[in-house]
């Protein structure tokens, strides 16, 4: 794994599904890239878990600007992160977020639940001003 540190933002790159990982703040955004199904959501599960729990994370963003396809597994690990960080008082956004992905988050449910923006910086700044 490669970790590069500069300008207040750490950003560590991960494995084989290709899924970047960046903390501004105490903010974790997940940038998808890929799919985001039963194959790689045990690693995307674990390394956000594990950001999560080292910096202190109170908010997350879920960037699916590079993925094209989320199953159940997908659906799995976005509430599972949601219910890690709504007890502390963070949000869990999701921003970038294609015609696809945006039938399954709206037939599941999830957006009552969860924001989605149009960009990854309109999530930032709505949600670091809460």
């Amino acid at each position: 794994m490669q970790e590069m540190k500069g300008h207040g933002k750490n950003t560590s790159k991960e494995g084989e599904e290709g899924t970047t990982y960046e903390i501004q703040g105490r903010c974790l955004i997940i940038q998808l890239n890929g799919e985001l199904d039963h194959h790689n959501a045990i690693r995307i599960r674990e390394k956000a878990d594990k950001l999560i729990d080292r910096n202190n994370i109170k908010h997350i963003i879920f960037d699916f600007s590079g993925a094209g396809f989320m199953d159940s597994a997908g659906i799995g690990v976005i509430m599972g992160r949601y219910k890690k960080v709504i007890f502390i008082g963070g949000k869990t956004a999701v921003a970038n977020v294609g015609t696809s992905i945006d039938r399954i988050f709206r037939l599941s449910g999830l957006y009552k639940i969860i924001e989605k923006y149009d960009t990854v910086d309109a999530a930032i700044n709505t949600i670091q001003k809460a």
